[in-house]
């Protein structure tokens, strides 16, 4: 690897190649890590940190990507290839204006959005998808650990309300060339039939891309969780309340609200409790806000998913949290120090 080292280093010494700085500096750090100086505060660079840290996430979101290989066959790596080279794209016009390095992040968000769209959709509305969620979902907030969204859900819910036929209708059952739009869910929700919970497991449903095996999605998440890259406080209060008010909820309004284990391993609530509702960048960072917000993220979610007009509540949920995060910070924290600065005066 010294010779593609020492290529670097010349790279870095012409100048037509000054522009493309961050192009330069993302490569020597996913081949060699970084020994340069950083320019922001804390003055000290840990070369595996940032890559660790994304390395984890996309080693946990494997199983369900390469099953989603095996279930759709080659338009699933499509779809991946779309979304890294379309929104990949964004990021490095971005860095190259800003003259900022280009971060990792990209690799996560890069492979979760295509995991939560159906595999029939058109590769241009990926671009399409893509494209929004890291304009108008991260770049437009300043860039990486600025953002107030998460960057994959603003992509799929600005393609769910601008394409709803391509989104809803067009569903594929793995292994099949059958197009459905029976979803676990919607099968629910229109004929009150429940599909078994094995073929909810194994991903024997149809379903989004990265929701259908669900098994590799636990292993995953938990393997995040066993890792401390994710915080077990917002999947498992997410998760734990979805099961107890779905119980509540099919007990009084069974027409309405599927029973507590099919609600847990139906649509993309794994996906979005393991990967997404656990973003370090949107979700609040006080202990009691990461409860809270699990809490009311699986709240909305079942009554999303009984009473409204939409079969999924996941998306929905996650992205109204993601707003509410500052304000859930603030008020824990007020009510957390009000007490230390009563007894201070």
């Amino acid at each position: 690897m010294e010779p593609v080292r020492l290529l670097i280093e010349r790279l870095y010494k012409v100048q037509f190649l000054s522009t493309f700085k961050p192009v330069l500096d993302a490569l020597d750090a996913a081949l060699f890590g970084t020994d340069r100086t950083s320019i922001e505060a804390p003055h000290f660079v840990d070369p595996l940190d940032l890559k660790r840290y994304m390395s984890c996430v996309v080693l946990a979101l494997l199983p369900s990507a390469l099953a989603s290989v095996y279930f759709y066959g080659w338009q699933a790596v499509k779809i991946i290839m779309v979304s890294y080279i379309a929104g990949g794209s964004v990021e490095v016009i971005f860095a190259i204006v800003r003259k900022k390095e280009i971060h990792e992040g990209f690799l996560v968000t890069g492979l979760i959005f295509p995991l939560t769209l159906p595999p029939t959709i058109p590769l241009w509305v990926v671009a399409v998808g893509v494209i929004f969620g890291v304009l108008f979902g991260k770049e437009v907030f300043g860039g990486t650990g600025r953002n107030v969204f998460n960057p994959a859900l603003v992509g799929r819910l600005f393609i769910t309300v601008a394409f709803p036929s391509i989104m809803t209708l067009s569903w594929q059952l793995p292994f099949t060339d059958t197009i459905t739009s029976a979803t676990p869910l919607v099968l629910y929700k229109t004929t009150q039939t429940l599909t078994p919970l094995p073929d909810l497991l194994l991903g024997k449903t149809a379903g989004s891309m990265g929701e259908v095996f669900r098994l590799g999605l636990i292993l995953g998440g938990l393997f995040l969780i066993y890792t401390r890259v994710s915080d077990w406080r917002i999947p498992f209060s997410y998760l734990g309340a979805v099961l107890i008010l779905s119980g509540i909820g099919n007990h009084f309004f069974p027409a309405k609200v599927a029973p507590a284990l099919s609600q847990m391993l139906s649509g993309g609530l794994l996906l979005g409790a393991m990967f997404m509702a656990t973003d370090p960048v949107t979700s609040p960072f006080t202990m009691a806000g990461k409860y809270v917000s699990g809490i009311l993220c699986g709240i909305l979610t079942v009554l999303i998913r009984g009473f409204s007009g939409y079969v999924e509540g996941v998306m929905f949920s996650i992205v109204l949290m993601n707003a509410f995060t500052p304000l859930i910070d603030h008020i824990v924290l007020t009510l957390t120090y009000r007490p230390v600065r009563e007894r201070a005066r």
